[in-house]
């Protein structure tokens, strides 16, 4: 135990040493290098999210602590994003790249399915992760009226990993389940991004090339399904 945390802290400020390396040569570079140890304060809360995020690779038989990346890796997102920021001055990317802490809740909760061997919980990662992604294109590209027609990812989010688990546990009604709310998706998208006339062009190109995914993705698992029972009625009949 006290080499493992010796090794956590250690790990932890090599990284660090890295960041605040990094961050001195660049301002070195542009000239401000009276200001490092004002700006590079934010390496206090990258250091704070990295004692979240790296105890269950190191302290692996202890899964429970994999909860740590829900609040490490948004805290971790915010100090990278602080200490950008206040490396380069342009405090303005705050406007553009807020989404990423709601992708980063997003991938703290697959850390946490990968860790626990727990594919349920990939349902709330999908959730707020293809909500995060939806908002991040918003604000990139300041299309915010697009809503009108992306609200249809939020049954997608829900349907997809109904769908692959259901799949790859081979569980009927949650397969069923994931079949039904993706179509649904699918077919939502498609006639929004038809029908509204504000839509815009980018969204009339995606609503029919995710129904064309959907489908193949059912299609493909229909054939896995007849694959599978045309196997069990040939086992009888080898023995």
């Amino acid at each position: 135990m006290q080499k493992k945390t010796s090794l956590l802290f250690g790990v932890t400020l090599i990284l660090l040493g890295i960041l605040a390396l990094s961050g001195n040569l660049l301002i070195r570079a542009a000239g401000n290098g009276f200001l490092l140890g004002f700006r590079a304060w934010p390496i206090f809360v990258v250091g704070v999210g990295l004692l979240f995020c790296l105890p269950p690779f190191i302290f692996t038989k202890v899964r429970g602590l994999s909860g740590l990346f829900i609040p490490g890796l948004p805290t971790l997102t915010t100090g990278v994003i602080l200490f950008f920021a206040s490396i380069t001055g342009n405090w303005h990317i705050w406007a553009f790249l807020w989404p990423l802490e709601v992708i980063s809740v997003a991938m703290g909760f697959v850390m946490m399915a990968i860790f626990l061997k727990v594919p349920w919980l990939m349902i709330p990662a999908s959730i707020i992760g293809l909500t995060g992604l939806v908002l991040q294109f918003c604000a990139i590209t300041g299309w915010w009226s697009s809503w009108a027609v992306l609200w249809t990812v939020e049954p997608l989010a829900v349907g997809l990993p109904l769908l692959l688990i259901g799949m790859f546990k081979k569980i009927e009604g949650v397969k069923v389940a994931g079949i039904i709310l993706c179509g649904f998706a699918g077919l939502a998208f498609a006639a929004m991004s038809t029908i509204l006339v504000t839509s815009l062009w980018i969204t009339r190109l995606i609503g029919p090339a995710l129904v064309l995914a959907l489908g193949i993705l059912l299609v493909l698992s229909a054939l896995a399904r007849r694959k599978e029972e045309s196997q069990k009625e040939a086992e009888p009949q080898g023995n």
